[in-house]
């Protein structure tokens, strides 16, 4: 499955009892559909991701920061400790894309029309 949104919060590594690492953190993707009334719909999605390939992906998954996953989904119950039911999206990423978004974006567009303000040369024909 793939999924595209941004993180919630910066990543952190966890260190297992068996020195494993593994990376986690939260997406949120959103989607928009008009109802019967006519009504826009705005619906927000949260995943708990967690990657276990390398812990130096860590420093790209910032908050804010637009991504592309790829992996496997799987959802989660449980019971709080007031007795309340809670669920939860569970995704075992094994691909991270990072898209340019928001302000890196910006800073990379204005890097390229400085570059761009160069004067152009006479082409040789």
């Amino acid at each position: 499955m793939n999924i595209i949104g941004r993180v919630t919060k910066d990543a952190e590594v966890r260190t297992l009892s068996n020195s494993k690492q593994v990376v986690n953190f939260s997406v949120a993707t959103n989607d928009s559909y008009r109802n019967k009334a006519g009504e826009r719909i705005e619906q927000t999605t949260y995943f708990d991701c967690a990657y276990w390939i390398s812990p130096k992906v860590v420093g790209i998954l910032t908050k804010g920061s637009l991504v592309e996953l790829t992996g496997r989904l799987s959802a989660r119950a449980w019971t709080g400790n007031n007795g309340e039911t809670h669920a939860g999206l569970n995704f075992n990423t094994s691909i991270i894309k990072l898209h340019l978004g928001g302000k890196k974006s910006e800073t990379v567009q204005a890097t390229t029309e400085t570059n761009n303000k160069k004067p152009k040369k006479d082409l040789p024909f």
